[in-house]
């Protein structure tokens, strides 16, 4: 069985902590998204930490650079997983995955914008990357992708996540495709 990660993708603590209390219960990771950490900094991870302790807290940094900092940053916010996007040169991911392995978080790589997913996948895995998140971002939605498309003939080697526009009708399939993780966002977020 898949968990659900709720993908707080809002740019107001309040509101996503509000969201986040209400969907608690029928969840199993919490995100503080992209959008949110921009606007509100770590703090939001150290509040998501701080009410739902006993959840998981993914900090969705997508790290480009500075792997071994922002891990640590966001690991002692409270992040008990850290993304860094799947593209970056791999000395950014071993860093970012030493940082993981000191601060007791793990890394999950973002494949937004990755070509060949199978073989960077099993290059991430060999890096000591926790997770894949096959992601098919809002712009690609927009031109008509779909994560679950993606998946159809995708083989890898490592636990995955698949996000991207999941909500109660794709998130049977999404599990079924063999996902550990389906992150689920504006669905639960714009209802």
């Amino acid at each position: 069985m898949a968990f659900i990660q709720l993908a707080l993708d809002l740019i107001e603590l309040n509101r996503a902590l509000k969201i986040a209390e209400e969907a608690a219960p029928y969840v199993d990771w919490l995100e503080a998204g992209t959008p949110l950490i921009k606007s509100e900094g770590l703090a939001a991870v150290r509040a998501l930490k701080k009410r739902f302790p006993k959840k998981k807290i993914v900090a969705d940094m997508k790290i480009a650079d500075t792997g071994a900092l922002e891990v640590e940053m966001a690991a002692k916010a409270g992040a008990d997983v850290v993304t860094v996007m799947a593209f970056v040169d791999d000395s950014t991911i071993r860093e970012a995955v030493e940082a993981g392995r000191r601060y007791d978080a793990k890394i999950m790589a973002d494949f937004l914008g990755v070509q060949d997913v199978e073989k960077r996948a099993h290059e991430l895995k060999a890096l000591g990357v926790a997770y894949a998140n096959i992601h098919v971002g809002i712009d690609q939605q927009m031109k008509g992708l779909n994560v679950l498309k993606t998946l159809e003939h995708l083989k890898l080697d490592m636990p995955f996540a698949v996000a991207g526009g999941i909500d109660e009708k794709s998130a049977p399939a999404a599990a079924a495709s063999g996902a550990a993780i389906v992150i689920v966002g504006g669905a639960i977020t714009k209802a």
